[in-house]
């Protein structure tokens, strides 16, 4: 469970590098109200321009030709620029060499990268040496066993995105709309904040966050009407979820209900 639903959103964003006048204007908002909601793999305006009325706290581009999210790098700093301040915008990319990660940043702007590839440890201080953006790396999750993985990224990651490990074979490393064992994270001992990703969506994302505690959720396939087509009414219905889920979680904080 949450120990303070209300507060988790701006504990996982606490300390994290932003602009100061992203920081103002989260600030003016009390931006984020609960765990952070990020919504990703958004193409067009439209779709933005519903996410960012919707209240997401997090706005995703994809820089990935594999992915049906993907957009290019004059699409991306048009949508960057109509973000705005008004949410944190993050570029994902898998296993990006350096000079296409300084393309994106120039274009995109960004306020973080996410690193959805193989990236090791020492690839993702590299990157936040060189680039100077707080990274979140996305670890693939099947078992047990791979929560290990995450303890590796103390002190290279700013943040860690927990997702469900795609099949061998898999096209793409995330979006697939798998979910895991949401357990295997109840009461992990991880120094680094962490997100949760992998097959959320209105109806279930509630229980993801009663059941994992997490600071933040990542939600893509799961608010889409087909491959890379966001649905305004379920990215709305996803936020109302989160909401409402914190509220609830709070009422049974203080009824003394646990579990």
């Amino acid at each position: 469970m949450l120990s303070n639903p209300s507060t988790a959103g701006a504990d996982f964003l606490a300390g994290l590098n932003f602009p100061q006048p992203l920081r103002d204007a989260l600030a003016r908002r009390a931006q984020p109200k609960g765990p952070v909601i990020k919504i990703c793999g958004l193409s067009s305006a439209e779709t933005l321009a519903h996410a960012l009325d919707a209240g997401a706290d997090m706005v995703g581009l994809v820089f990935f030709p594999k992915s049906p999210r993907h957009v290019e790098l004059e699409a991306a700093a048009r949508l960057a620029a109509l973000a705005g301040d008004r949410a944190i915008k993050v570029a994902l990319t898998v296993d990006a060499p350096d000079d296409l990660l300084k393309s994106i940043i120039a274009a995109a702007k960004p306020d973080m990268l996410q690193l959805h590839g193989k990236e090791s440890p020492a690839r993702v201080m590299e990157i936040r040496s060189l680039f100077g953006l707080p990274v979140m790396k996305a670890i693939g999750i099947s078992g047990r066993d791979d929560l290990a993985t995450a303890s590796l990224y103390h002190g290279a990651a700013d943040r860690i995105l927990f997702d469900a490990k795609p099949p061998a074979g898999a096209d793409l490393p995330g979006g697939n709309g798998l979910i895991f064992d949401w357990d295997l994270l109840k009461n992990i001992d991880l120094a680094t904040p962490f997100m949760l990703s992998g097959g959320l969506d209105p109806e279930n994302v509630a229980q993801a966050l009663r059941r994992t505690g997490c600071g933040g959720v990542d939600v893509s396939s799961g608010v889409e009407s087909a491959p890379g087509q966001k649905d305004p009414a379920r990215m709305s219905a996803f936020v109302q979820s989160v909401r409402g889920a914190t509220s609830d979680i709070e009422t049974l904080g203080s009824e003394g209900v646990t579990g």
